[in-house]
Protein backbone atom coordinates (compact mmCIF):
# COMPACT_ATOMS: atom_id res chain seq x y z
CA UNK A 1 0.00 0.00 0.00
CA UNK A 2 1.15 3.55 -1.20
CA UNK A 3 2.07 5.75 1.63
CA UNK A 4 -0.06 8.35 0.42
CA UNK A 5 -3.22 6.12 0.63
CA UNK A 6 -2.94 5.52 4.01
CA UNK A 7 -1.94 8.84 4.81
CA UNK A 8 -5.08 10.51 2.69
CA UNK A 9 -7.35 7.78 5.01
CA UNK A 10 -5.75 8.50 8.29
CA UNK A 11 -4.51 12.49 8.17
CA UNK A 12 -8.36 13.49 6.69
CA UNK A 13 -8.43 16.93 8.17
CA UNK A 14 -11.68 16.08 8.87
CA UNK A 15 -11.37 13.05 11.02
CA UNK A 16 -8.05 13.75 12.30
CA UNK A 17 -5.77 16.18 14.23
CA UNK A 18 -2.62 17.17 12.16
CA UNK A 19 -0.12 16.02 15.09
CA UNK A 20 -1.74 12.20 16.06
CA UNK A 21 -2.80 10.71 12.62
CA UNK A 22 -4.11 7.71 14.00
CA UNK A 23 -4.88 8.21 17.40
CA UNK A 24 -7.45 10.91 16.78
CA UNK A 25 -9.23 8.84 14.28
CA UNK A 26 -11.49 8.17 17.26
CA UNK A 27 -15.10 8.37 15.00
CA UNK A 28 -16.89 4.14 14.27
CA UNK A 29 -17.65 5.27 11.25
CA UNK A 30 -14.57 7.37 9.92
CA UNK A 31 -12.60 4.25 10.79
CA UNK A 32 -15.02 1.71 8.94
CA UNK A 33 -14.96 3.90 6.28
CA UNK A 34 -10.55 4.01 6.26
CA UNK A 35 -10.50 0.03 6.92
CA UNK A 36 -12.64 -0.50 3.68
CA UNK A 37 -10.89 1.13 1.41
CA UNK A 38 -7.82 -0.18 2.42
CA UNK A 39 -9.38 -3.42 1.61
CA UNK A 40 -10.31 -5.29 5.38
CA UNK A 41 -12.92 -6.75 5.72
CA UNK A 42 -15.26 -5.47 8.41
CA UNK A 43 -16.24 -8.71 10.36
CA UNK A 44 -12.17 -8.97 11.04
CA UNK A 45 -10.85 -6.99 13.80
CA UNK A 46 -7.43 -5.08 12.31
CA UNK A 47 -4.11 -5.41 15.11
CA UNK A 48 -2.36 -2.45 14.61
CA UNK A 49 2.04 -2.75 14.84
CA UNK A 50 4.36 0.12 15.28
CA UNK A 51 7.80 -0.65 14.09
CA UNK A 52 10.93 0.59 13.91
CA UNK A 53 13.26 -1.16 11.37
CA UNK A 54 15.77 -0.43 8.44
CA UNK A 55 13.98 -2.39 6.04
CA UNK A 56 10.53 -1.76 4.23
CA UNK A 57 7.91 -1.59 6.22
CA UNK A 58 6.19 -3.28 2.58
CA UNK A 59 8.78 -6.42 3.66
CA UNK A 60 8.46 -6.46 7.42
CA UNK A 61 4.39 -6.90 7.07
CA UNK A 62 4.79 -9.22 4.07
CA UNK A 63 7.09 -11.23 6.35
CA UNK A 64 4.50 -11.25 9.61
CA UNK A 65 1.60 -11.39 7.72
CA UNK A 66 2.24 -13.50 4.58
CA UNK A 67 -1.48 -15.09 3.98
CA UNK A 68 -3.71 -12.15 4.93
CA UNK A 69 -4.66 -8.37 3.85
CA UNK A 70 -1.71 -6.33 5.64
CA UNK A 71 -0.86 -2.51 4.99
CA UNK A 72 1.80 -0.64 6.23
CA UNK A 73 3.29 2.92 6.15
CA UNK A 74 5.00 5.83 7.98
CA UNK A 75 3.76 7.73 10.28
CA UNK A 76 6.19 10.57 11.34
CA UNK A 77 9.45 8.67 12.28
CA UNK A 78 7.32 5.08 13.23
CA UNK A 79 6.36 2.46 11.00
CA UNK A 80 2.86 1.65 11.15
CA UNK A 81 1.37 -2.48 10.06
CA UNK A 82 -2.00 -3.04 10.04
CA UNK A 83 -2.77 -6.77 9.97
CA UNK A 84 -5.92 -9.22 10.50
CA UNK A 85 -3.27 -11.32 11.95
CA UNK A 86 0.45 -11.79 12.24
CA UNK A 87 2.78 -14.46 13.67
CA UNK A 88 5.69 -12.37 15.78
CA UNK A 89 7.95 -15.01 15.71
CA UNK A 90 8.68 -13.97 11.79
CA UNK A 91 9.81 -10.26 12.45
CA UNK A 92 13.06 -9.96 11.06
CA UNK A 93 16.54 -9.50 13.07
CA UNK A 94 17.26 -5.77 13.28
CA UNK A 95 13.10 -4.92 13.98
CA UNK A 96 11.68 -3.79 17.09
CA UNK A 97 8.31 -3.29 17.07
CA UNK A 98 5.42 -3.22 19.73
CA UNK A 99 2.21 -4.87 19.28
CA UNK A 100 -1.26 -3.73 19.67
CA UNK A 101 -4.47 -5.66 20.63
CA UNK A 102 -6.94 -6.83 18.16
CA UNK A 103 -9.29 -3.90 19.29
CA UNK A 104 -10.38 -0.59 18.08
CA UNK A 105 -7.35 0.90 15.41
CA UNK A 106 -6.99 4.35 17.65
CA UNK A 107 -6.98 2.86 20.36
CA UNK A 108 -4.88 -0.32 19.07
CA UNK A 109 -2.12 2.14 17.28
CA UNK A 110 -1.58 4.25 20.87
CA UNK A 111 -1.17 0.92 22.37
CA UNK A 112 1.16 -0.20 20.05
CA UNK A 113 3.60 2.91 20.10
CA UNK A 114 3.50 2.50 23.99
CA UNK A 115 4.78 -0.95 23.67
CA UNK A 116 7.40 0.06 21.09
CA UNK A 117 8.72 2.30 23.78
CA UNK A 118 9.46 -1.01 25.73
CA UNK A 119 11.41 -2.56 23.12
CA UNK A 120 15.36 -3.20 23.63
CA UNK A 121 17.41 -5.23 21.37
CA UNK A 122 16.89 -8.01 24.19
CA UNK A 123 13.15 -7.74 23.91
CA UNK A 124 12.60 -6.41 20.60
CA UNK A 125 9.15 -7.22 20.20
CA UNK A 126 6.70 -6.47 22.86
CA UNK A 127 3.28 -7.39 23.10
CA UNK A 128 0.75 -4.21 24.81
CA UNK A 129 -1.04 -6.84 26.63
CA UNK A 130 1.79 -8.19 28.14
CA UNK A 131 3.29 -4.94 29.94
CA UNK A 132 0.70 -4.89 32.26
CA UNK A 133 1.64 -1.90 35.22
CA UNK A 134 4.48 -1.26 33.34
CA UNK A 135 2.58 0.32 30.72
CA UNK A 136 2.13 3.39 33.22
CA UNK A 137 5.51 4.56 33.27
CA UNK A 138 4.81 5.55 29.48
CA UNK A 139 2.53 8.59 31.14
CA UNK A 140 5.05 9.68 33.85
CA UNK A 141 5.99 13.39 32.88
CA UNK A 142 9.38 13.14 31.21
CA UNK A 143 11.03 15.93 33.53
CA UNK A 144 10.02 13.74 36.63
CA UNK A 145 11.52 10.67 35.05
CA UNK A 146 14.57 12.19 34.35
CA UNK A 147 14.97 13.79 37.55
CA UNK A 148 14.58 10.76 39.25
CA UNK A 149 17.90 9.36 41.47
CA UNK A 150 17.72 5.95 39.90
CA UNK A 151 17.11 6.95 36.45
CA UNK A 152 19.59 9.72 36.38
CA UNK A 153 22.24 6.44 37.85
CA UNK A 154 21.49 4.29 34.47
CA UNK A 155 22.20 7.45 32.48
CA UNK A 156 25.25 7.56 33.85
CA UNK A 157 26.14 4.06 33.47
CA UNK A 158 24.57 3.80 29.88
CA UNK A 159 28.29 5.92 29.02
CA UNK A 160 30.20 2.33 29.24
CA UNK A 161 27.85 0.19 26.99
CA UNK A 162 29.97 -3.25 28.49
CA UNK A 163 28.10 -2.22 32.09
CA UNK A 164 25.13 -1.17 30.42
CA UNK A 165 24.54 -4.50 28.56
CA UNK A 166 25.87 -6.23 31.81
CA UNK A 167 22.59 -4.59 33.69
CA UNK A 168 20.15 -5.22 30.80
CA UNK A 169 20.84 -8.74 30.76
CA UNK A 170 21.21 -9.56 34.45
CA UNK A 171 17.66 -7.23 35.20
CA UNK A 172 16.64 -9.62 31.86
CA UNK A 173 17.40 -13.12 33.69
CA UNK A 174 17.67 -12.10 37.81
CA UNK A 175 20.21 -14.70 37.54
CA UNK A 176 24.43 -13.77 37.91
CA UNK A 177 25.12 -17.36 36.68
CA UNK A 178 22.34 -17.07 33.03
CA UNK A 179 23.52 -13.85 32.97
CA UNK A 180 27.04 -14.74 32.65
CA UNK A 181 26.38 -17.44 29.88
CA UNK A 182 24.43 -15.28 28.40
CA UNK A 183 27.15 -12.93 28.18
CA UNK A 184 29.82 -15.57 27.63
CA UNK A 185 32.22 -14.66 30.56
CA UNK A 186 32.75 -15.69 33.75
CA UNK A 187 30.50 -16.22 36.31
CA UNK A 188 32.62 -14.32 39.14
CA UNK A 189 33.15 -11.50 36.28
CA UNK A 190 29.38 -10.80 36.01
CA UNK A 191 29.15 -11.03 39.66
CA UNK A 192 31.99 -8.11 39.98
CA UNK A 193 30.47 -6.25 37.28
CA UNK A 194 27.05 -6.32 39.07
CA UNK A 195 28.67 -5.22 42.10
CA UNK A 196 30.19 -2.41 40.89
CA UNK A 197 27.23 -1.39 39.14
CA UNK A 198 24.85 -1.26 42.02
CA UNK A 199 27.65 0.38 44.61
CA UNK A 200 27.40 2.89 41.75
CA UNK A 201 23.79 3.08 41.58
CA UNK A 202 23.33 3.00 45.36
CA UNK A 203 21.19 -0.35 44.92
CA UNK A 204 21.73 -3.59 45.97
CA UNK A 205 21.45 -5.37 43.12
CA UNK A 206 21.69 -9.23 44.76
CA UNK A 207 17.82 -7.98 46.65
CA UNK A 208 15.25 -8.51 45.02
CA UNK A 209 13.87 -5.04 46.10
CA UNK A 210 17.05 -3.10 44.69
CA UNK A 211 16.52 -5.24 41.46
CA UNK A 212 12.69 -4.18 40.63
CA UNK A 213 14.29 -0.08 41.47
CA UNK A 214 17.27 -1.16 38.94
CA UNK A 215 14.76 -3.16 36.07
CA UNK A 216 11.89 -0.03 36.79
CA UNK A 217 14.75 2.63 36.11
CA UNK A 218 16.42 0.46 33.18
CA UNK A 219 12.78 0.81 31.32
CA UNK A 220 12.13 4.72 32.22
CA UNK A 221 15.19 5.23 30.82
CA UNK A 222 14.77 3.64 27.79
CA UNK A 223 11.48 5.59 27.64
CA UNK A 224 13.41 8.58 27.56
CA UNK A 225 15.39 7.63 24.80
CA UNK A 226 13.24 6.74 22.24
Amino acid sequence: MQQFVVRALFDDPAAVQEDDAIGALNCPQTIARALRLLGFAADLPVRVVAVRSQLPLDQVGSLVCPARPVKAAAIADVGVILATGLDPARFPAGVRAGIGPADRPDRSWREARTALHFASPRQPIVHYDDLGASALLAHVPRTVARDNADVAAITRIASTSEDLETLDVYCTTASLRRAAELLHLHHSSVSRRIDQIGRAMGIDLTDPTGLFRARLALATWRLLGD
